[in-house]
């Protein structure tokens, strides 16, 4: 036998870095997210419709404002479904992390400011919210995209985040001895007839999103 074979030659270990492949493409996609949930805090809808007085036979002399019925609606938990559909579970739950993150530590980006004292306002418990609502609508959307998978995700979406900021909220008003008729106006205010709007716009919206989302699939793949 040879001296090779007796004795084998050592190689040394490369000690080359791998390069760490970025995609881009991903990133510019999740913080679009981040800042279309943003933008979506500041845009107030004028929801208006038709409803009957309570007091509609007491004999009292109406006018026609008297049966119309306006609140101010924010979009924002109809942009959660949208940017779930768009992106996926994975992207669009990395947004809502990113600005939950970004709104706590580093921009006010929420609708009263920012910062880590905000976990105290009512209405935090929405915001925290956008995290399971994601998952489960990502999850049902990303079993099968079809009619009704639609409106599941956007049933079980927008109930995850209205009850669960219902409950941080009451657990909130609790801690902050409000009284009850303050919980109940609340709830009235912030769920109540807006679950039903969200409801419809996030339908609408995911309906829009099923389609950018194969568009955002092809170009991204």
């Amino acid at each position: 036998m040879s001296q090779e074979v007796l004795i084998p030659k050592m190689t040394r270990p490369n000690k080359t870095k791998k390069k760490i492949i970025i995609p881009w493409a991903n990133f510019v996609v999740i913080i679009f997210g981040v800042l279309l949930i943003f933008m979506s805090t500041f845009i107030n809808l004028d929801i208006k419709h038709y409803i009957l007085p309570n007091d509609l036979f007491a004999g009292k002399n109406f006018s026609s404002e008297d049966f119309i019925f306006s609140f101010c609606l924010i979009p924002q938990i109809p942009i959660i479904m949208f940017i779930c559909s768009v992106l996926g579970k994975r992207m669009a739950l990395t947004s809502v992390l990113l600005y939950i993150i970004a709104g706590l530590f580093f921009v006010p980006v929420f609708a009263l400011g920012g910062g880590i004292r905000y976990v105290f306002e009512y209405g935090f418990g929405y915001i925290l919210a956008y995290i399971p609502a994601t998952v489960i609508a990502g999850n049902i959307l990303g079993r099968k995209y079809d009619f009704p998978a639609m409106i599941k995700a956007s049933v079980a979406g927008v109930l995850t985040i209205h009850i669960l900021g219902i409950i941080y909220m009451v657990i909130i008003a609790l801690l902050k001895h409000s009284g009850t008729d303050f919980i109940s106006g609340w709830i009235c205010a912030q769920s109540g007839l807006k679950i039903i709007y969200d409801i419809l716009a996030s339908f609408l919206l995911i309906l829009i999103g099923k389609y950018l989302h194969f568009c955002l699939k092809f170009i991204l793949d």
